[in-house]
């Protein structure tokens, strides 16, 4: 993935943001994995979290779609209010896909049971409508002749792109993915970059952890460098790879370049 394939950048395209973050703090006993972090996320943009372990970038995606709730601060999609107790999150969460390190799939259902049983069950598909949409997601991801394969028969790579079709399926609006490739063998993950970045071209909204600097560098609006549970730096590729301002930054990026 190279320079040459980067999306261009979307500014201004919204006048308010689809996910708002206002002064999150999460803490985990005596440990504060979140400290007073505040972002905005506008529809169709791109945004790449990075930074060491424990430095709160998981912990802020999950709070997104409350598997964590924050001790203090505000966290909204689109109008409503997630870490509120009157929240239905999971009304939330029919809007906010989620693709995790490990791929979570159904191992007793064959991909396509995977794919189709949330369709079915929450957003009350009927089979022939679910399977189809299956059916155009399986060739999305590039693995259709895996429909009747059981999770067990699948390398890494594949597994995590069911994850993503099963995702995709429910039609989120927003997709949250918590460093989908770390778990794989290095030849599987050209393999879900690559359906992350056709989804990036397409628009669809995406906040992403992970340490592929090539992904960040290609479909990135902007970058979040975050540690100690703050947010450092917010920047674009260009800048926080050409022209880094932060020494802790600067230390980060000579680690892993």
């Amino acid at each position: 993935m190279n320079e040459a394939a980067a999306i261009e950048s979307k500014p201004g395209q919204i006048e308010e943001p689809i996910i708002r973050i206002r002064n999150a703090t999460k803490h985990f006993g005596a440990v504060k994995a979140l400290r007073n972090v505040s972002l905005d996320i506008y529809a169709g943009e791109v945004i790449v979290i990075i930074g060491p372990s424990g430095s709160g970038k998981s912990t802020l995606l999950r709070c997104i779609n409350r598997l964590e709730t924050v001790n203090s601060g505000e966290i909204w999609v689109e109008d409503v209010q997630v870490n509120s107790p009157k929240c239905d999150i999971n009304r939330v969460r029919e809007e906010v896909g989620m693709v995790f390190q490990s791929f979570n799939l159904f191992p007793n259902l064959s991909v396509m049971g995977n794919l189709m049983l949330a369709q079915t069950v929450v957003r009350k598909r009927n089979r022939a409508e679910a399977e189809q949409i299956a059916r155009r997601l399986l060739v999305k991801v590039g693995i259709p002749e895996k429909a009747d394969v059981f999770p067990a028969k699948l390398s890494g790579g594949q597994q995590q792109r069911v994850a993503i079709a099963r995702a995709l399926a429910m039609n989120p609006k927003i997709m949250l993915f918590d460093e989908p490739t770390s778990a794989l063998d290095p030849e599987m993950i050209k393999e879900v970059l690559d359906v992350m970045l056709d989804l990036a071209r397409e628009g669809m909204t995406m906040v992403v952890v992970t340490h592929e600097m090539g992904f960040a560098r290609a479909a990135a609006n902007r970058i979040i460098f975050m540690d100690h549970g703050e947010k450092i730096i917010e920047t674009t590729p260009a800048d926080l790879f050409e022209n880094p301002q932060h020494d802790r930054l600067k230390q980060f990026l000579g680690k892993i370049l």
